[in-house]
C-alpha cells in the first residue's frame, strides 16, 4: 500500500513537468499575477511542512540527535551547491546564441532536484500516509513556479515549445527512480538520512529561492496579499495534522 501510495504521489509530481505548457496559454501578465501568489504559498507549505510534519518526526524528549541535526544542515547544503553549479554554467554561458550549455546545465540541475524530492516524498510515506501527503503537496506547489521558469529557460535557450514539454517530461520522470530507491532502501535509510535532508532543503528552498522574491514587489495591498498567501500555505500544513 505504501508504494502505491508514494509512486501514484510521484507521477502527480512528474505531471507537474508539463505545467510549462499552461504557460503557452496564458499571457505573461496574467501568468506573472498567478505566481506573485503562488510563490509566497508555496513557500509556506514547504516551511510548514518541514517544522509541522517532518522536523517532528525526527525529535523525541531530547530534542533533535546529532545525526539529525547533521543531515538537516546537510540538506541546506545540498540544495546551495546544486544552485552553484547551475549558476556557474549561467555565468560562464550567459549568451542566447550559445545554447546548448544554458539548456543542458538547467536540465541536468532538474532531473537531481526531481530525484531528489521523488526520494524525499517515498521516505516521507514509510513515516506515515499523512507526513507522504504534506511533503507531495509542499514538492507539487514549489514544483509549478519552478517547472514554469524551467519552461521558459529552455524555450529562451532555443528549445522548441514541444521539445521543452518532452525534455522537462523526462527530467520530471527521475522523481520516480528517487521514490523507488527510498522506498526499497527501508525505514532506516529514509528516518535517518532521508528524512532530514528532506527538512534543509525545503527550508533552504523556501528561504533562499521563494521568500526574496517577495521583496521584488513594493506594492503594500499586494505584499499584504502575500503574507496572506504565505499564512495559507503554512495553514495546509498544519490542517493535515488534524487527519494523523
Amino acid at each position: 500500500m505504501v508504494w502505491v501510495q508514494a509512486l501514484g504521489s510521484v507521477v502527480v509530481v512528474t505531471a507537474m513537468s508539463l505545467v510549462g505548457a499552461v504557460g503557452l496559454q496564458l499571457r505573461a501578465d496574467v501568468l506573472q499575477r498567478a505566481l506573485v501568489f503562488l510563490v509566497p504559498f508555496a513557500a509556506g507549505a514547504l516551511l510548514g511542512d518541514a517544522f509541522f510534519h517532518i522536523i517532528p518526526e525526527l525529535s523525541d524528549d531530547g530534542g533533535l540527535a546529532f545525526s539529525a541535526s547533521l543531515w538537516l544542515v546537510s540538506g541546506l547544503i545540498i540544495f546551495f551547491a546544486l544552485e552553484k553549479v547551475l549558476h556557474w554554467h549561467h555565468a560562464h554561458y550567459p549568451h542566447e546564441d550559445v545554447i546548448h550549455p544554458v539548456a543542458m546545465s538547467n536540465l541536468v540541475g532538474d532531473a537531481l532536484h526531481n530525484l531528489l524530492d521523488g526520494s524525499l516524498i517515498g521516505a516521507s510515506y514509510l513515516v506515515s500516509p499523512t507526513v507522504g501527503l504534506a511533503t507531495t503537496i509542499a514538492v507539487v506547489l514549489h514544483e509549478i513556479p519552478q517547472e514554469l521558469g524551467d519552461f521558459g529557460i529552455l524555450v529562451h535557450s532555443g528549445v522548441p515549445p514541444r521539445r521543452a514539454l518532452r525534455l522537462n517530461l523526462l527530467t520530471g520522470s527521475t522523481a520516480i527512480l528517487g521514490a523507488v530507491f527510498a522506498l526499497a532502501s527501508g525505514d532506516a535509510l529514509s528516518e535517518e538520512v532521508l528524512l532530514p535532508i528532506a527538512a534543509g532543503a525545503f527550508i533552504y528552498i523556501a528561504s533562499t529561492d521563494l521568500l526574496p522574491e517577495l521583496h521584488k514587489e513594493p506594492e503594500p495591498r499586494k505584499s499584504l496579499l502575500q503574507i496572506c498567501a504565505l499564512l495559507a500555505g503554512v495553514g495546509v500544513m498544519v490542517a493535515l495534522l488534524a487527519v494523523e
